[in-house]
């Protein structure tokens, strides 16, 4: 099994690009969104389970033909999925992916490195 690297191991570029106010506002835009709908998606996905567990009736009414509540709760499950994927797709697209791509533009010339075999 692989150890993490040490602090050490870990180029100073980097540390200096972990340590800028922009890479730690674009970690926090990351985590202001990933972690509510998370934990949104999973309440909702436990509530599913908790009313399938100890609500059977409940879940078994017909909202029409045979269909009951919960299939339309489960299919639900997937239809949110798709969405919150989409969701986060496009909040990337307007946030997370201009300011990563700044980080990158401010970091990349400072860790060009010449290729291997260069000047060999």
């Amino acid at each position: 099994m692989d150890t993490p690297p040490t602090a050490e191991a870990v180029p100073p570029e980097v540390r200096r690009t972990d340590e800028t106010e922009e890479f730690r506002s674009l970690r926090g835009a990351f985590r202001g969104f990933a972690f509510p709908v998370t934990a949104g998606f999973i309440l909702w996905y436990l509530l599913y389970v908790l009313l399938s567990s100890y609500a059977p009736a409940f879940m078994a009414t017909k909202v029409f033909g045979h269909v009951n509540i919960a299939l339309v709760l489960g299919l639900l499950q997937f239809a949110s999925t798709f969405a919150i994927a989409a969701w986060y797709a496009r909040y990337a697209d307007r946030r997370l992916d201009p300011a990563a791509a700044a980080i990158r533009e401010q970091v990349a010339p400072a860790t060009l490195v010449a290729p291997r075999g260069a000047g060999e």
